[in-house]
């Protein structure tokens, strides 16, 4: 876990760049018809933008309430590393879930012109996006980003 603001800032670039150009790929995919070339290229073009817009919406908004959630409810200061990875990540899906599901959903209806479905594609794109992103963050990118993570600034070599 980062252990001031300039290691969280660094932590959250790495872990935003992985979930994001992941479910970048996913979504496209998904309205594409499936996983090919073409939706892994439309995925990566569109990724910039997403990258940008889900940073902010992290940083910003997102970290400090489910921080703020997760000590509040699900774990106290002393509790394991593991606990607080695990509780602040799953505290951070669900609202990234739910933004960046809108965000897919606008993206969708600018490509598509089909503006009067922007809530049904929301609605839809909420729970195919959870059951990715919550096992994705959990098993997968969590413990790469932890580890790629520490392995390139060792506790303590990234001034507060």
């Amino acid at each position: 876990m980062p252990q001031n603001k300039r290691e969280s800032l660094i932590f959250t670039v790495m872990m935003c760049f992985f979930m994001v150009l992941w479910m970048s790929i996913y979504n496209v995919s998904m309205h594409m018809g499936g996983l090919s070339l073409e939706s892994i290229k439309e995925g990566w073009i569109g990724f910039p933008i997403a990258f940008v817009f889900a940073m902010c919406c992290d940083w910003f908004f997102v970290s400090g309430f489910a921080k703020g959630f997760a000590f509040r409810f699900l774990i106290k200061p002393d509790s394991s590393s593991l606990r607080k990875a695990i509780s602040v990540s799953c505290c951070m899906v669900l609202p990234m879930v739910i933004i960046m599901s809108m965000y897919g959903a606008l993206e969708v209806c600018m490509r598509s012109g089909a503006w009067s479905q922007i809530i049904m594609i929301w609605l839809t794109n909420i729970p195919k996006n959870l059951i990715m992103a919550l096992p994705l963050q959990l098993l997968i990118a969590g413990p790469i980003v932890r580890a790629f993570f520490r392995k390139a600034f060792p506790v303590g070599k990234v001034l507060a």
